[in-house]
């Protein structure tokens, strides 16, 4: 599989900081749409332990040596999409209560995401997700109530793109009205309790830019035995198709391009996989916004959600540039003093014309960890 197509721009840093880093620069014009990315979907708080010895047994207390807070759910998406420099606006509920009050703020104030298409529901409790994470799995427990419907339909905003979940049976009218206006959906799918997997049970799929199931997903749904065949048959039926492999890298089709790459991931010690799926979305769709070469789409998509595995939480784990100056600047470094990289360096060469030279060492201040704590 080969890559032949030249990237149309580089991000810019203006500030010399890593946060700085807009990867459309080459591309922003006057007329374009205010928001790179719109999602909806439903937020929740999660709070994650971690450092547990075991799976929790029943009735005993099991402790965890480490915790933290973030805004999940939907969040892991946002959050991830707005710290690689995309404009990302999120249409959610928010409760009125103390867990929708860090989420608004955590979001808005730490991470830039706008939340003007997003509303306030007093007397209505923010979903809250329990996450433990322990051997590279995670157990999870959650307590939501379903949040009203929106006040009559509402149009998504005008954006380059949107990001959907698919789901047997379900059709959302959103994403057929995005897709009218000239967003491209970038969508994953749902695992199928049904069984039946079944393509046409996914009416969404029609207005998909580029579908991402894992290799599992894809398997199933075009009766095919590897991922490399998946991704064929999936080809056939959106413009760019994209099978994740989990830490041995991804596959993908773009016959927009004409371009096919398959990509190996990066071997890291994981320490809690929640949103690592959401973050490979991210980097994929930050890649093909900005006109890369599809490897290198690939690649970047594979980085970013190795370097989110070796961080606890969904969001608080979501790399910036600066996360990902700073394994290109130690990878570099380990290469020119003799460690065996190489091939490494090669398949991330394409990092140097991406990340000022100014901001590789730049450190980036995450979300604080903790629900109780505030601006320090």
């Amino acid at each position: 599989m080969n890559s032949t197509k030249h990237r149309k721009g580089a991000p810019v840093s203006t500030a010399g900081t890593a946060d700085s880093i807009d990867p459309l620069a080459a591309l922003r014009a006057p007329g374009d749409p205010e928001h790179d990315v719109y999602l909806t979907g439903t937020v929740f708080l999660d709070i994650i332990f971690t450092g547990l010895d075991h799976a929790p047994v029943r009735g005993t207390e099991t402790w965890a040596r480490g915790m933290g807070s973030s805004p999940g759910g939907i969040a892991n998406m946002a959050t991830a999409l707005a710290r690689l420099g995309l404009h990302t606006t999120l249409a959610a509920a928010f409760g009125a209560d103390v867990y929708g009050d860090y989420c608004w703020e955590s979001l808005t104030t730490g991470e830039g995401v706008d939340l003007s298409h997003s509303r306030r529901l007093p007397g209505w409790h923010s979903p809250v997700t329990v996450s433990m994470a322990y051997d590279g799995e995670r157990t999870m427990v959650t307590h939501e109530h379903p949040a009203p419907p929106p006040a009559g339909p509402a149009a998504p905003p005008p954006a380059r793109a949107c990001v959907a979940s698919f789901e047997p049976g379900r059709q959302d009218d959103w994403v057929r009205r995005a897709h009218a206006q000239g967003s491209d959906v970038f969508a994953d799918v749902g695992w199928d309790d049904s069984g039946r997997w079944d393509l046409a049970a996914l009416p969404d799929l029609a207005y998909a830019h580029a579908f991402l199931p894992n290799a599992a997903e894809a398997q199933r749904y075009t009766r095919t035995d590897t991922p490399e065949q998946a991704v064929r048959a999936l080809a056939d039926l959106v413009p760019i198709a994209v099978v994740t492999k989990g830490a041995e890298g991804a596959v993908a089709i773009d016959s927009l391009t004409g371009e096919s790459a398959e990509v190996p991931g990066l071997h890291v010690a994981a320490l809690d996989p929640t949103g690592a799926g959401d973050v490979f979305v991210a980097g994929f769709m930050t890649g093909t916004l900005a006109g890369w070469p599809l490897a290198d789409r690939l690649a970047f998509a594979n980085l970013t959600a190795a370097l989110s595995v070796q961080h606890f939480g969904g969001s608080l784990a979501a790399p910036g540039w600066a996360e990902v100056a700073a394994w290109w600047a130690l990878t570099a470094r380990q290469a020119d003093d003799g460690a065996d990289c190489g091939e490494l360096v090669r398949r991330y060469r394409f990092l140097d014309e991406l990340i000022p030279a100014g901001v590789r060492e730049w450190p980036r201040l995450r979300a604080l960890p903790t629900i109780g704590f505030r601006g320090v």
